[in-house]
């Protein structure tokens, strides 16, 4: 039998909470941004086959970076449940995301987010209040 771990304080919970979602953030603004500058992945196939797209993605530094900062994030989350109640971890590092990822679009990314998407954060964030106490 393994031994339980006891849990998180109240800072180390919030800390390795947030920790999952600005690593998450990162990964999907890097992710996002490096796609649009790669460009549509059909026309660079079609000049230049599917190894061709292939190297434009994996060419990508800013695309790399994605996938270092969502690998970071997963194994965080790891961390995180070993430490905190998936009840909470997981749905407060989700809304979490779910909020950053509006915010980094809107100033990383010049993306028109509008007042429903802002309401709906602001759900998001009465939740995650409701979820901690």
């Amino acid at each position: 039998m393994t031994p339980v771990t006891p849990h998180a304080g109240t800072f180390e919970t919030w800390a390795t909470i947030l920790t999952v979602a600005l690593t998450a953030i990162a990964g999907d603004v890097l992710t996002a941004g490096a796609m649009r500058r790669i460009g549509d992945l059909d026309d660079i196939r079609a000049h230049s086959g599917i190894l061709g797209a292939i190297k434009a993605v994996i060419g990508s530094k800013m695309f790399l970076l994605g996938v270092l900062s969502m690998a970071l994030s997963f194994f965080s989350l790891l961390f995180t449940l070993s430490k905190v109640d998936v009840s909470l971890a997981a749905p407060a590092s989700a809304s979490l995301t779910f909020i950053g990822n509006a915010a980094a679009a809107k100033i990383f990314l010049h993306e028109n987010v509008d007042r429903r998407r802002w309401l709906a954060a602001l759900f998001v964030c009465a939740g995650v209040i409701l979820l901690s106490k």
